[in-house]
């Protein structure tokens, strides 16, 4: 099968799959979601999503975590692992969001970068799922093994995974994409055992370690 042709079936069947498909991490404001997306680093979103609504009724705003102090604010994000760096990032971010962009998170990929914590898969989450902006490919572990195995990309670093994604993908689905694979890769597509069986992409996946 020609490769654009396989490609845009992989689509269609993940739309089918996976309809409406979008971020699990809760939150009401892209800075909600800068700092659930933070936290969420080596932790499930299904303790993130425990963590928040606590954490935002202590500090309602990016002023109120700009206010805070880091070790403080490392006693309320403790069960997420890594608090120390986390609560440092988030504070730090604070800061930057309240002194330089007025309490708002910015738009676009390049100002978001200058924030503490926020990298380029934290930026791509917030601007696509904040601000519905295409800012380029979330590129999370489940998005490195998938797209490997369905030969999107033979690559293993995230940023030369994200530019094969971006020149293969249309822009138009660069956001729902990433929701898609990362629903897939929790729900089918498991890393320890991939359940190949009930998988609708298995005829056209080119894995060589499928499970029978």
């Amino acid at each position: 099968m020609e490769r654009r042709a396989r490609f845009e079936q992989i689509y269609k069947i993940l739309d089918r799959t996976y309809p409406g498909a979008t971020c699990a991490l809760i939150h009401s404001s892209p800075w909600e979601l800068l700092v659930a997306t933070i936290l969420s680093a080596q932790c499930t979103d299904k303790r993130v999503n425990e963590v928040t609504p606590g954490l935002f009724r202590k500090y309602p705003t990016p002023e109120d975590f700009a206010a805070v102090r880091p070790e403080v604010l490392a006693n309320d994000i403790r069960s997420t692992g890594f608090f120390n760096n986390k609560a440092k990032s988030i504070v730090g971010a604070a800061r930057k969001v309240v002194d330089e962009f007025g309490g708002s998170v910015p738009r676009t990929i390049e100002e978001l970068l200058t924030v503490p914590g926020a990298a380029r898969k934290t930026a791509n989450v917030v601007l696509g799922t904040a601000y519905g902006i295409a800012s380029g490919v979330v590129v999370d572990t489940h998005v490195q093994r998938i797209s490997q195995r369905l030969d999107f990309t033979k690559e293993s670093d995230p940023g030369k995974i994200e530019r094969d994604l971006m020149r293969i993908v249309p822009q138009d689905r660069w956001i729902v994409f990433s929701h898609e694979i990362i629903l897939h890769g929790r729900a089918i597509c498991i890393a320890r055992k991939p359940r190949c069986v009930e998988c609708p992409l298995e005829k056209l996946c080119y894995a060589k370690d499928k499970t029978v």
